[in-house]
């Protein structure tokens, strides 16, 4: 396999679709030897469902198949691709190639598995789709990379994004979960404005990347939850834990999850008669992969030790499945048995260029012997070279640089140049205060040096073979230690590293039931507060029989930036951390929808309320009674009239979901909802008005409140006439007038079924109550005098 650097995409992505609006996915990770398969009905001519499983996997190549299958109405994936991701690599192979029945046999050959464990025996039919795509998708990776796909080596999941919480691509970005949504507003140096980038303090690739798809797909299972929590929990009680795996940490390679695959895969040759640059650099990256292991291995011990008297359960079950396990030892040993014991993994690129060609223990290999010795004459015949210019050309700051592209070249200082380089110097090349060259000897060295350690390369892996064979056999230990190794970054040096940076209890572990109550109490926004000092908290409470709540408030009073909080802190919740409140309960989330902002879509040929309406629509196909709603501004787009009618009959259909719903709004007839359904409650975020100035306050509170014509008051200050916002005022007051009559007669009508649903609810909140018996006994008195005598 071929090096996958930094952060570069490693996913491989196989798309196919049916006339039914069914989509097949195989996603490919080449970094982590593992292939996630999902199969869906696109329920959006906008295939928002593949958009957001693009935008999780952020694939490199994207396969498709030639024929366009799009159901009518619908543009066809293939089409999406060139439309949306233009700046990936698109790959067309024949419809032969996704072939569901090829597809289903290399999944059970090559699932680290059982087939029955992966549900393949019961579900074969139904996963007919990504089964093809699995199929076209691993057919070109072994073409593409010259590689073949070890047996029973690869990690495999159906349905994976299922599993976890679903957020769609345009609440991610609303949400500003992984980039901030005015990025040119803030500069592109400060990228703190994301959640993704608030908490990425991860030191591994493999640790960043973990903690990009959980903030993307959230946790669903309860269990999974508590067990990262409990973990949190010990970390932030033991110092001594917290700084230890802290340090141990950093003894790891970052790129360990990486060096799986390089014996996952295993090249289609390997002859001593093998020659050519192409091979020379796969036979480097394997040595490096080798080098990368048995850093990581020797690296074992130091976090056995840490932690050997660790308590809770994630961290005890790693002390017991990793570092006790006698695999690691057999594999460290073996490596042993070829490898020097002085090599290290390391960064400076002449200095792994060393380690890699100085990796075999001597005496192994004649042939080897002679290409390290043609190695070590280059590269001290290169060091002689400049130390002869030196004295030659009297440069007494010349430096010997070295890269991987061009190798060893010359560095001087500008100001050590009089007047024209000497003639010799050939390549100049100006780089910020130095000036950088070459000359045709140093060009001559460079190539033997580079032809030297390209020999040394081969020899190796050619030594290599018999070692790479038995590491592969437990390539399924080696997958564990990876998936561990970023798991325990992201815990350790993301989320309590978080929250060791905050003050005493500004982070508490959030609780969470499957069908009780969504309650925050004392909730702040996680990124902004990080910016603002006095950042004012505020409360939500939502549950079964209050499931609405309608925030009022006029611009600026925080309406946004509210519905933005309580959808982060449910993300962090769902991920295994602490979250920013005093207390919080959360009902498990299936979904999190959002509807915000207000922009024409040119692309698309949708005006603003049209683009409002497609995403209006998408939330309500899809929601279900385990989503969570925000919708900021709906139809204000739009006349008044049509766009009030529009909120309320949303608004009514939402609350027959019986999903949790936040709906911000202008709309101060909305707030007759409440008088009608009971389980409406509103809000207003509190604005104090002096001398005709609106002094927000950022703090809600319950029940409407009408700030009369604040919308006037800042049309003055855009410099309106004065006759015209009067006239204004005149006409707005008849109409509040008739609304206000409207909304008494509609409270005296629901006065009795109102009290009767608010004893209901406090009945159902008493249900998931942790009070001791006689407290409830006596909130249940309390209840029942109170409800006698609001009926007298």
């Amino acid at each position: 396999m071929e090096e996958q650097g930094g952060e570069r995409s490693s996913i491989v992505i196989g798309l196919i679709e049916n006339r039914a609006k069914e989509v097949g996915m195989a996603a490919f990770d080449l970094r982590s030897a593992s292939v996630h398969l999902s199969q869906y009905i696109e329920t959006s001519s906008s295939y928002q469902n593949t958009k957001t499983l693009l935008h999780f996997y952020d694939p490199m190549v994207i396969i498709v198949s030639p024929n366009k299958l799009a159901p009518d109405g619908m543009v066809g994936v293939s089409e999406l691709v060139d439309r949306f991701y233009a700046s990936v690599k698109k790959v067309v192979m024949t419809r032969g190639c996704f072939d569901d029945t090829k597809g289903a046999v290399l999944i059970k050959n090559l699932a680290a598995k059982e087939p029955s464990a992966l549900g393949l025996d019961t579900y074969y039919k139904q996963y007919y789709l990504c089964l093809a795509a699995a199929a076209a998708t691993i057919k070109w990776t072994e073409a593409e990379k010259g590689v073949i796909v070890t047996n029973n080596s690869l990690l495999v999941t159906f349905n994976g994004s299922f599993d976890h919480m679903n957020i769609d691509a345009t609440s991610v970005q609303n949400l500003e979960i992984i980039e901030p949504l005015h990025p040119t507003l803030w500069g592109t140096t400060n990228k703190k404005r994301s959640l993704f980038h608030m908490l990425k303090t991860t030191k591994t690739i493999g640790g960043t990347r973990l903690l990009r798809a959980n903030l993307l797909q959230p946790l669903k299972d309860i269990e999974t939850i508590n067990t990262r929590l409990d973990c949190l929990d010990e970390l932030m009680s033991n110092e001594q834990l917290f700084f230890g795996l802290s340090q141990v940490l950093r003894k790891f390679p970052k790129e360990t999850d990486r060096v799986l695959c390089h014996f996952c895969f295993k090249p289609k040759r390997v002859t001593s008669e093998v020659v050519g640059a192409d091979y020379a650099r796969k036979s480097q990256v394997l040595i490096s992969s080798i080098i990368l292991l048995k850093t990581a291995l020797d690296a074992l011990p130091l976090l056995s030790k840490v932690l050997k008297d660790a308590k809770c359960f994630l961290l005890a079950n790693v002390y017991k499945k990793v570092c006790q396990n006698e695999t690691y030892a057999s594999i460290r040993k073996r490596i042993g048995d070829f490898i020097d014991e002085d090599v290290l993994h390391a960064r400076v690129p002449f200095v792994a260029r060393t380690q890699q060609c100085f990796a075999l223990r001597a005496g192994i290999d004649g042939l080897l012997d002679i290409a390290r010795r043609t190695f070590c004459d280059t590269s001290e015949a290169i060091h002689n070279l400049a130390n002869k210019y030196h004295e030659e050309f009297k440069l007494p700051n010349l430096k010997l640089p070295f890269n991987n592209r061009q190798g060893f070249y010359f560095s001087i200082p500008q100001k050590d140049i009089q007047g024209k380089l000497p003639s010799k110097f050939i390549q100049v090349l100006k780089h910020g205060n130095n000036v950088h060259c070459s000359t045709l000897e140093l060009a001559s060295l460079n190539v033997r040096n580079k032809s030297a350690a390209a020999e040394c390369y081969v020899r190796t892996e050619v030594c290599l073979e018999e070692l790479l064979d038995a590491i592969r056999e437990d390539v399924s230990a080696l997958t564990l230690l990876a998936e561990v190794l970023c798991l325990l970054d992201m815990i350790v040096n993301s989320f309590a590293h978080i929250i060791s940076t905050k003050p005493v209890d500004r982070y508490t572990r959030p609780e969470f039931t499957n069908d009780g109550p969504l309650a925050i109490d004392a909730g702040r926004h996680p990124i902004l507060e990080s910016i603002h000092n006095e950042f004012v908290p505020n409360n939500i409470f939502l549950s079964e029989a209050s499931n609405m709540l309608i925030v009022m408030g006029p611009n600026m009073s925080g309406k946004s930036t509210y519905l933005q909080q309580v959808c982060l802190v449910v993300i962090l919740a769902q991920i295994g951390s602490y979250v920013p409140a005093r207390f919080s309960t959360i009902r498990i989330v299936d979904r999190i929808f959002t509807r915000m902002g207000t922009v024409d879509n040119l692309e698309s040929n949708s005006s603003t309320f049209m683009t409002e309406m497609r995403e209006t629509a998408f939330v309500m196909q899809n929601a279900s009674q385990r989503s969570l709603i925000v919708m900021d501004e709906l139809g204000r787009a739009t006349s008044s009239s049509d766009g009030f009618a529009i909120s309320w009959s949303c608004c009514e259909y939402l609350l027959s979901l019986k999903a949790y719903t936040i709906f911000a709004t202008h709309m101060e007839n909305l707030s007759e909802l409440a008088t009608i359904y009971p389980n409406v409650k509103t809000l207003h975020f509190h604005v104090d008005l002096h001398n005709n100035r609106l002094d927000f306050k950022f703090q809600l509170k319950d029940g409407p409140r009408h700030i009369p014509h604040y919308g006037l008051l800042l049309a003055e200050v855009a410099g309106l006439p004065h006759s015209v916002t009067e006239k204004a005022k005149s006409i707005t007051a008849r109409i509040i007038e008739k609304e206000l009559k409207r909304m008494e007669v509609n409270c005296q009508q629901y006065e009795q079924i109102q009290t009767v649903y608010r004893v209901a609810q406090q009945l159902m909140c008493l249900k998931y109550s942790s009070q001791d018996k006689g407290s409830i006994r006596e909130a249940l008195q309390n209840l029942k005098e109170s409800y006698l005598n609001n009926r007298l």
